[in-house]
């Protein structure tokens, strides 16, 4: 149902028992090392010497009865132990240099994604497997993470928090209402029977109240923007059944279409669930955590910390779910520890747009995120405020911004691809939602790797070549843009460090015409044969209206689905004559491109097109030659037009990054084997 625009108004009065923003209060009650071994088998990294990896629980405790803790949802409703205190705990993983006098005394903090550390460092076994994170290592850092979502499904190789569970003052179940989505992005392609509820196992679901299916309700409909039909309550039912309903087990964690869930279809479930985590419990762990490791001598219970003293500064990094993750996390004020003091001295969200994960509500499902071609109007999604300046929002009449404590926010660097443009809303970080643009605090700085899709997957020069996929149209990205990220700690170091001003932000924006409108951007899209076309849709952002109990700091989803409210315009980045982004980084595989590269791709034949194709990018190569473009009736040149011979391609590569090491967007090491890798490659050979 759509709200009508003169409703805006009362949206500014929503959510008035989070009135208050206010600053949680946790501490670590015990740090426990179960496991310490050598990383990598004791590799020395450079002079830092060699590795060890630290493995273990972090207790902690929050007293509800603190007013500072009062933007926490349901901590008031979490079970108390005898000093009245919230008890909850966390995994953790620390990879520190054996010798800690031989390291630079820097944290990096890297922030699980759905409990899956950004570094590899539970998972690889090679230096291979982290070559990508190798000057980390070489620099003397510190990286660390510790499971935040309550969730998740621990396992030897991922983070899990865990969390309470909140109950009535009686100690009965909180029930409400629950909505979950089932489409290609968690149905096999051959489609299934049965699914958790969550519709994915990596995932505990939320248990239901009732079992009796006429009191939920099940859909089905063929695309994202078509009616929804009812599947009668005697076709489903709550439980497992792998080959369909004869082979039925009643469970309240799961569910079972007795017709089958088809991978073509989108399926929605309202049911009625009950004990919901404090999940926003969560951002007090990376709090907690991080602030004990920088600042504590030793635990309450006389534990050591692991990491000694003098640890001079702390960053942190997050991609995606947990990008969104880290702007909540300053927004709510969790980056200001109990004795008020900075937990990050920088923070660097990298493909997050203006997405917000909303662990802050009651029933959280952090695991799930809003596209154009499904989930639209699910959190995670983007919600007011939207920028990192306190502004207004001319949509919800919202008075606010992300960065508001100047004494505690940490200096932030942002960098997004193309696809967040498309699908998360990036636009909206430059730009007001009638389409004024917006300044951003000197304390920001936002980045642009061009053309790169989420991941930051591009193809060009040390990439795999271009891959496929069942549900997209397009060849895929076959490699990531992994040298901006490497480049940009360095340069956020130098900024928190010695105060040396980093790159100026290349976003695209309004101003100098790098961001336009999506009927513009496919106007100046070159046509290539072979390709769909470009893009007709955005995943468009409507001001969502979930009750009363329900605002920009978090709350209770009353209303499932929401109302929807007004649209906000956004708008996309502009492509040369090669369909390669204007502005931005443009990293190697843009400055010497082998072909097109974009954030975004279209659904294939069979997958609902013409709906973008998820976070996924595609890539068009170039033709070799003259002859080959002009028979095909390619418009962009060929690499015999561009770089002439394989001298000339191995020119252009050295011109560029010399370019990119001006700029300070790409490290002497990584220029020196971009070059050597155009030098054996046989392009143009």
């Amino acid at each position: 149902m759509r709200l009508p625009s003169n409703s805006r108004a009362a949206l500014c009065a929503v959510a008035v028992v989070l009135a208050v923003a206010a600053r949680a209060e946790a501490r670590v009650v015990a740090l426990v090392v179960e496991s310490r071994q050598p990383f990598l088998g004791g590799v020395e990294w450079g002079t830092v010497g060699p590795y060890e990896r630290l493995i273990g629980t972090a207790f902690m405790e929050a007293d509800p009865r603190d007013p500072l803790n009062a933007v926490i949802v349901d901590l008031q409703l979490a079970p108390k132990n005898a000093n009245g205190m919230v008890e909850y705990s966390t995994r953790f993983v620390i990879v520190k240099p054996v010798d800690m006098s031989r390291g630079n005394h820097k944290i990096y903090y890297g922030v699980n994604n759905r409990g899956n550390n950004p570094f590899a460092l539970l998972t690889a076994t090679t230096t291979a497997q982290v070559a990508a994170f190798d000057v980390f290592f070489q620099m003397g850092y510190t990286l660390v993470d510790a499971g935040w979502e309550g969730d998740v499904v621990q396992t030897a190789t991922n983070l899990a928090a865990n969390l309470p569970v909140a109950r009535q003052p009686d100690g009965s179940p909180i029930v409400g209402t629950m909505r979950v989505e089932y489409s290609d992005r968690n149905l096999p392609l051959a489609g299934t029977f049965t699914l958790n509820l969550e519709g994915n196992a990596s995932f505990r679901s939320y248990e239901t109240a009732d079992t009796n299916t006429g009191h939920s309700l099940l859909t089905v409909r063929d695309d994202v923007a078509t009616p929804k039909t009812t599947i009668a309550s005697d076709r489903w039912a709550f439980g497992k059944c792998p080959t369909g309903q004869a082979s039925l087990v009643p469970s309240t964690f799961d569910i079972c279409s007795f017709d089958g869930f088809r991978n073509d279809k989108i399926y929605q479930l309202i049911y009625p669930a009950k004990n919901p985590i404090v999940m926003a419990l969560g951002h007090a762990t990376t709090r907690d955590f991080g602030s004990f490791l920088r600042y504590e001598a030793r635990d309450e219970a006389g534990n050591a910390n692991p990491l000694g003293a003098g640890i001079r500064r702390s960053y942190a990094t997050g991609a995606s779910q947990t990008a969104g993750y880290l702007r909540d996390f300053m927004y709510l004020g969790f980056n200001e520890d109990e004795s008020h003091r900075k937990v990050f001295d920088g923070i660097l969200p990298t493909i997050g747009g203006t997405d917000r994960v909303f662990i802050n509500v009651r029933f959280a499902d952090p695991n799930i995120w809003s596209d154009q071609d499904d989930r639209h109007d699910f959190l995670q999604t983007s919600y007011p405020p939207l920028t990192y300046a306190v502004t207004t929002d001319p949509v919800s009449g919202v008075h606010d911004g992300v960065m508001k404590r100047p004494h505690t926010d940490p200096l932030v660097m942002q960098t997004d691809s193309e696809t967040e443009f498309w699908q998360l809303r990036g636009s909206l970080n430059v730009q007001d939602g009638r389409g004024e643009p917006v300044r951003l605090p000197d304390n920001v700085r936002l980045y642009f790797n061009s053309s790169a899709a989420h991941s930051m997957r591009i193809t060009g020069l040390r990439t795999n070549p271009p891959g496929t996929s069942a549900l997209c149209a397009n060849p895929t990205p076959g490699g990531t843009v992994i040298e901006t990220a490497r480049a940009t700690l360095v340069a956020m170091d130098l900024w928190a460090d010695q105060g040396i001003e980093p790159p100026r932000s290349n976003y695209p924006r309004l101003e100098d015409g790098t961001l336009i409108p999506l009927e513009r951007a496919q106007q100046k899209f070159p046509h290539i044969p072979g390709g769909t076309g470009f893009p007709t849709v955005q995943n468009q952002l409507d001001l969502l209206v979930f009750g009363p109990l329900f605002g920009r700091l978090g709350g209770v989803l009353n209303l499932q689905p929401p109302l929807i409210g007004p649209r906000y315009q956004q708008y996309v980045p502009r492509s040369d004559e090669d369909g390669l982004n204007v502005a931005g980084v443009r990293p190697m595989q843009v400055r010497a491109p082998l072909g097109t590269s974009s954030g975004w791709n279209i659904r294939a034949a069979g997958h609902r097109p013409p709906n973008l194709c998820g976070l996924t990018g595609s890539f068009f190569a170039f033709a070799n030659t003259k002859a080959d473009r002009r028979a095909s009736g390619d418009p962009r040149k060929s690499l015999e037009e561009r770089y002439r011979n394989h001298d000339g391609f191995v020119k252009a590569v050295e011109r560029a990054a010399r370019d990119l090491v001006r700029e300070r967007f790409l490290l002497q090491v990584d220029a020196d084997a971009f070059i050597a890798a155009a030098e054996a490659s046989p392009i143009l050979q």
